[in-house]
């Protein structure tokens, strides 16, 4: 299986995130992305290659034109505004306010955000940009008839929706790619989330689509981030009624909840009828995820690879989260080689 990767990521290292009340270390750190290439060339997974450039008109396939411009100069903007930290939203149009773009850069943040713990610093744009081209270009080898591929993107992207960032995600990597399968002659693409989040962003691009669907198996949004979305009665809309599966768990569930509900979730990306799979990897189910309450152990991603595996689809895997950083390598690679096992 051949990884896509570049340094690149490295363009985003921000210093702050809110959490618990306070301005912390961002658990979304560069340190993931290179534990997680170290696992790959330890375990000779195989070829590593660099993206190429696509540009910006794949991801305004799926994303807002007025959106991915802000993201372009949100930087540059808040620094211009004399602000001396990172940029952080504080304030939201919220219920029966007005939904109005402002020109404030301040504002336009609180208006493009679904979070505030995400901040924007420099370099971020770039980072953003260049983790869309690597799930591109892994996306790419699926359609020149590689079985599988590996998009090590981060930052993450699955909680980037059609117009709002969050979640330490500005472009949804997944749905670009899911898009640009569609693009390149796929009729039915899946995208099965296994973050323990919600993809929020992702299901929010494709509700309304029976072309894309969309399984996730997460944190029931009553007790995890993002609250809002991810309840079972969500389901698709319009033409996409039916092509929304979501698959709420309990804190707590141990791999056995966990398999029973990815076992649902594959039954029915094998009765859409897909062309190929893309596969929302996050790793935060892990038992020691710091921001997450499921109970995975590491050899449990080796053993859901497998299941994954018997699709028997073209499977992209497109890196999202996993904040157990030291373990973030170990298990991530342990889905992938399982998937090569079969």
């Amino acid at each position: 299986m051949k990884t896509v990767y570049t340094d690149d990521h490295k363009l985003r290292n921000v210093r702050t995130e809110l959490h618990g009340g306070l301005l912390v270390s961002p658990h979304e750190c560069p340190e993931r992305a290179q534990f997680v290439l170290d696992q790959v060339r330890a375990v000779r997974l195989g070829e590593v290659i660099a993206p190429l450039r696509h540009g910006l008109e794949p991801v305004l396939r799926v994303h807002d034109t007025g959106f991915v411009e802000f993201l372009g100069r949100a930087w540059q903007d808040w620094s211009a505004a004399g602000n001396r930290g990172e940029a952080i939203p504080d304030c939201w149009p919220a219920r029966r306010m007005a939904q109005r773009r402002p020109l404030s850069i301040t504002g336009q943040l609180g208006y493009y955000a679904m979070a505030g713990e995400t901040s924007i610093g420099p370099g971020t744009w770039e980072a953003a940009q260049a983790a869309a081209d690597v799930a591109l270009t892994a996306a790419a080898q699926l359609g020149a008839g590689e079985r599988s591929a590996f998009a090590l993107c981060r930052p993450p992207g699955h909680h980037a929706a059609h117009d709002l960032y969050g979640g330490y995600c500005f472009l949804n990597n997944a749905a670009i790619a899911a898009q640009s399968l569609r693009d390149r002659g796929a009729n039915r693409v899946a995208i099965l989330d296994v973050d323990f989040h919600h993809g929020n962003g992702t299901q929010d691009i494709f509700y309304d689509r029976d072309d894309v669907l969309f399984v996730s198996v997460h944190g029931d949004p009553r007790e995890a981030f993002p609250y809002f979305s991810g309840y079972a009665d969500e389901s698709g809309a319009g033409r996409g009624a039916g092509c929304t599966l979501n698959l709420p768990l309990p804190a707590g569930s141990t791999f056995e909840a966990w398999s029973a509900a990815l076992e649902t979730g594959l039954a029915r990306v094998a009765s859409h009828g897909a062309d190929a799979l893309v596969v929302s990897l996050g790793v935060d189910t892990y038992e020691a995820d710091p921001i997450s309450f499921f109970k995975l152990r590491s050899a449990d991603f080796s053993t859901y690879g497998r299941m994954i595996s018997r699709l028997d689809l073209p499977t992209l895997f497109v890196l999202e989260g996993g904040y157990a950083v030291a373990d973030v390598g170990v298990n991530v690679v342990n889905v992938l080689t399982g998937f090569e096992i079969g």
